[in-house]
């Protein structure tokens, strides 16, 4: 893509100019059962009112300091974005072989839950936020393992092991999704070492996902927990019922260029045009999935489309 391309995909998506923001962290929701106080970052834009919300599950070791792209764009666009600490982080430091650890998965879903539970006291910690979240509106999005934990809250079904059972984890307060390269069916599709080690890939049913969501997927992003390529992470949108998005990264692996952080090291497609596109689409799509306005998301899919090189392109059903 040549800078005038990537020029003529971000004007096209007309982002208001960044407005300064405020981040409180950690603010500690009390968690019986769980074994830790759940810790937790909430950004804000300083003015404004009836701010939509994004809660944001981080991928597998991650923790509420990470995905600082994302989340310091999407508030400085508008949206409260809270990021919870999940038990798998590293900053927790679970033993080997914790009870927990087989229902690391639900732990999280319980997580995103228990957070909108007390949004009260979470506005109530960030000076001058008190009055001005629009509740109506709140989305839920996640990388790789938390996007399957966004996608629990959105209707994807997990084949709990220790009950052996699917039980349905949405929740009607969700109005919207984004999940990012987002693991696909289980079975056959697993390498031995996913469905030994991770037991939560192993029976995912999409068929009940019907919350609107975007799926973002890199076609360079070649999972080692499946057989199948880079495919296998576009099922959260093939496998789930309308309506839904895809957007479809060229050339890009599984940190998408760069959303888990800031020059980590875990990023091995470091590409801040990519980046930048991600984050216009996301606001965009968002928008339109919480019924603020409609026509950023037009415009990103006509610019992709209408493109000489495209960094991706967006598919919808």
């Amino acid at each position: 893509m040549t800078a005038s391309d990537a020029a003529a995909t971000n004007v096209a998506i007309t982002a208001p100019a960044p407005a300064p923001i405020v981040s409180v962290k950690p603010v500690v929701l009390e968690a019986p059962g769980r074994g830790e106080g759940l810790h937790v970052r909430i950004s804000a834009p300083t003015t404004g009112s009836e701010l939509p919300i994004i809660v944001f599950s981080h991928g597998f070791g991650s923790s509420l300091h990470g995905y600082g792209p994302l989340a310091d764009f999407w508030a400085t666009h508008g949206f409260v974005v809270i990021q919870p600490t999940h038990l798998d982080s590293r900053t927790v430091g679970l033993p080997q072989g914790d009870p927990r650890t087989p229902r690391l998965w639900r732990f999280r879903v319980q997580d995103v839950k228990r957070i909108l539970d007390q949004l009260d006291l979470l506005e109530a910690a960030v000076p001058g936020l008190s009055g001005r979240l629009d509740r109506s509106r709140i989305a839920t999005a996640g990388h790789s393992f938390g996007g399957q934990t966004a996608g629990n809250l959105l209707g994807l079904r997990v084949l709990d092991p220790v009950s052996n059972s699917a039980e349905d984890l949405s929740d009607s307060r969700i109005k919207a999704g984004v999940l990012l390269a987002t693991a696909g069916r289980g079975g056959a599709d697993l390498t031995p070492f996913a469905a030994e080690n991770l037991p939560w890939l192993k029976g995912p049913d999409f068929a009940h996902m019907t919350t609107p969501t975007l799926v973002v997927a890199g076609d360079k992003d070649e999972s080692p927990l499946s057989v199948r390529g880079p495919e296998w992470l576009t099922d959260p949108y093939h496998l789930s019922p309308g309506p839904k998005s895809l957007l479809t990264l060229f050339g890009a692996e599984h940190s998408l260029g760069g959303i888990a952080g800031y020059e980590v090291r875990e990023t091995t497609d470091e590409n801040p045009e990519r980046v930048a596109l991600i984050q216009r689409v996301t606001w965009a799509y968002l928008r339109h999935a919480l019924a603020i306005e409609d026509a950023n998301w037009t415009a990103v899919q006509k610019a992709l489309s209408e493109s000489i090189a495209p960094m991706g392109r967006i598919e919808s059903k």
